[in-house]
């Protein structure tokens, strides 16, 4: 009994010592600045929690100055953010497909009641019906992403890899989905649509004879210098010298890159500076397509929509902005046309920068404090779950389990579960010392396992092909969740 004991001791001892150089840490926001050192400093001192921020990009706006400065990391141990340094802005793209349609209606070329089937004339069925206004307002009716067992197995894998969850999705798929689609009965009323915004962009582009990346470029991004904003379609096309997207975990994401969705963010990047180029312009009026800013639909919650541009209320103040979120990125655009202020806010990890944009333009209350979403919380659940789940589902077979494929089966699934928990859990709100503490009790409970492997027979229970059968299809799910955990 006492040799048991001790063995059991010394194992978990050494597998958490062993543990502990490999235990997940949440990225922190790092020393290293650039730029403003004024509004580095203001940008600190905004800043409630550093855990799951790795680096911040913002530029302040005001009576037309503008302030750039950059802190913390590209990447792990990486040079400073710049204020020129590219992060990736997901939605925050959605403005610009908004501004371009504006643009296009004053010149005449389209009107906003104009259907989508006849400037996007693939787009066959119920789809084809919905007006240009209603895309660029997320009032068409249209689903956030085309349904299927399809688009739902894609997220699920590129949650669990943080891989790119749009690689598959070009122009003539998203045009091809689209055709299967009908409005729902919440047409009329503001329903955030990804599918709805990047069909407005192919339309807008199919109409210029031109792809999306070229008119957005052309009449958009040019006459505003926005020279380092790219919209790459293409892996080869992304910046050279971007940040480094991670979760607010600290796991390493795949930028998202998809032709079909560029119109919504996605593989769109940009710099502090140029989108305070942007923000600027929209303050002044100058920028073209000024007008997608003007609020003309009500979306709840003391906010309305313009095209792409949301604005909402904050006691007697008016905040006109846009948010981006990606895999690894997050970024905020928000302006106050009356006092004459913008902010811009970019970061290359998963934490939501909504309510530090909100501080930086002087919004206070409970906008400004921010929350913790149902995404953070899952990821913490995973954390905590997938450390210790193994161990005791080890910990109990060790003792009782009826053979050695339950046994081996257990103990296998057991440091999946720990892989899993390092991979998939948001260590920005559980401290990663658990981990090796579920680490000491994996390995602590692979010592009845081993102890009790010579007196067990190899497998029992009737019939047994039905026994290997579930023992084989045990291990080959844990065998994908390697290949997911190492993706």
């Amino acid at each position: 009994m006492r040799t048991g004991i001790v063995l059991t001791v010394t194992a978990g001892l050494v597998a958490a010592a062993a543990a502990t150089g490999l235990a997940p840490r949440a990225p922190d926001l790092g020393r290293q600045q650039t730029g403003d050192a004024d509004l580095a400093a203001t940008v600190r001192a905004a800043v409630d929690d550093p855990d799951g921020l790795r680096g911040l990009a913002v530029a302040s706006i005001e009576d037309g100055r503008i302030r750039a400065a950059g802190l913390g990391d590209r990447a792990p141990g990486g040079p400073p953010v710049g204020p020129g340094t590219p992060f990736e802005i997901g939605s925050v793209g959605k403005p610009l497909t908004g501004m371009l349609l504006a643009q296009q209606v004053a010149s005449g070329a389209v009107r906003p009641d104009d259907r989508l089937g006849t400037v996007l004339p693939g787009v066959t069925g119920p789809a084809g019906g919905v007006t240009l206004a209603e895309l660029a307002s997320h009032r068409s009716g249209l689903p956030r992403l085309p349904p299927g067992p399809s688009t739902w197995a894609g997220a699920w894998w590129t949650s669990l890899t943080a891989g790119n969850a749009y690689a598959r999705d070009d122009v003539d798929r998203v045009v091809a989905d689209a055709a299967g689609l009908e409005p729902g009965d919440d047409r009329g009323s503001v329903s955030y649509s990804n599918v709805g915004m990047s069909l407005l962009g192919q339309g807008l582009a199919a109409r210029a004879g031109t792809g999306y990346p070229e008119l957005v470029g052309r009449d958009v991004l040019r006459p505003l210098g926005m020279t380092a904003t790219v919209v790459a379609t293409r892996a080869d096309q992304l910046p050279a010298d971007r940040a480094e997207g991670a979760t607010a975990g600290g796991r390493p994401a795949d930028p998202w890159v998809g032709a079909g969705y560029a119109p919504a963010g996605i593989g769109v990047w940009s710099t502090a500076e140029d989108l305070a180029r942007l923000t600027a312009a929209m303050l002044a009026g100058t920028a073209p397509g000024a007008d997608a800013a003007t609020p003309r639909f009500d979306a709840g919650d003391d906010r309305r929509i313009g095209y792409g541009w949301f604005t909402s209320r904050y006691g007697n103040r008016e905040i006109v902005w846009h948010d981006g979120g990606t895999g690894g990125f997050r970024a905020y655009v928000g302006f106050d046309r009356a006092a004459g202020r913008g902010v811009v806010v970019l970061g290359n990890t998963a934490r939501d920068l909504d309510a530090l944009g909100l501080r930086l333009l002087g919004v206070t209350g409970d906008a400004a404090r921010g929350s913790i979403g149902l995404p953070a919380w899952i990821g913490a659940g995973l954390a905590l779950v997938f450390t210790f789940l193994g161990a005791q589902s080890l910990w109990s077979t060790a003792r009782r389990g009826p053979d050695r494929i339950t046994v081996l089966s257990a103990a296998v699934w057991a440091l999946v579960c720990l892989g899993l928990a390092h991979r998939l859990g948001d260590w920005s709100l559980v401290p990663g010392l658990l981990w090796p503490v579920g680490a000491a009790l994996t390995g602590a409970a692979l010592v009845p396992a081993v102890r009790r492997w010579r007196e067990l027979p190899g497998v029992v229970g009737a019939p047994r092909w039905r026994r290997w059968t579930g023992a084989a299809l045990s291990l080959a799910f844990a065998g994908l969740a390697v290949a997911a955990i190492a993706a």
